[in-house]
């Protein structure tokens, strides 16, 4: 396999738990919410607690939308050779790579990003109680968005630079 095949299908690889997690909270976003406010109300914790700290288990997964469309089309361009994927890759996946350090890692360790938002809170409880509405395979999905976001990232770019080495020849 090509390097600029193998950097096209890392990227249609990192569509997939994208995919997974609108497809998860879609349909079990509701019923984690509902379980993550009784377990609030279980630990004597006002519900607003979650409301005034921007807390939803139910999820707004617009952004993901918007990366799974780029990643799409970034890799047909880089199917197709386009210069422009490679291009354009160069700039998106550096950028993922930072949103797979700074924000994925808060859907993977979740209890501990909310310790310090949630003082007086079991967030351990409460991310447990939200998780179990949730499909099994969510928190697998968490992991792979986030090594296909970081890692996969920065081997698209390399082999991408490994396509424009051997196209400058």
């Amino acid at each position: 396999m090509n390097a600029r095949i193998a950097a096209a299908v890392i990227q249609l690889l990192t569509v997939v738990p994208f995919l997974l997690g609108i497809y998860s909270v879609t349909f079990y976003g509701a019923a984690a919410q509902q379980a993550a406010e009784t377990e609030m109300a279980r630990q004597n914790q006002p519900l607003e607690l979650l409301t005034r700290n921007g807390i939803s288990f139910a999820g707004s997964e617009g952004l993901a939308i918007v990366i799974i469309v780029i990643l799409v089309a970034l890799a047909v361009l880089n199917l197709t050779g386009r210069r422009i994927g490679r291009i354009l890759s160069w700039i998106f996946q550096p950028i993922l790579l930072v949103l797979g350090v700074v924000i994925i890692p808060g859907q993977v360790f979740t209890a501990r990003f909310l310790e310090p938002v949630l003082p007086g809170v079991d967030t351990h409880a409460l991310v447990a109680a939200a998780l179990d509405a949730m499909p099994a395979w969510a928190t697998a999905a968490s992991w792979a968005k986030l090594v296909l976001t970081t890692a996969g990232s920065v081997a698209v770019v390399v082999l991408l630079i490994r396509v424009a080495k051997a196209t400058s020849r």
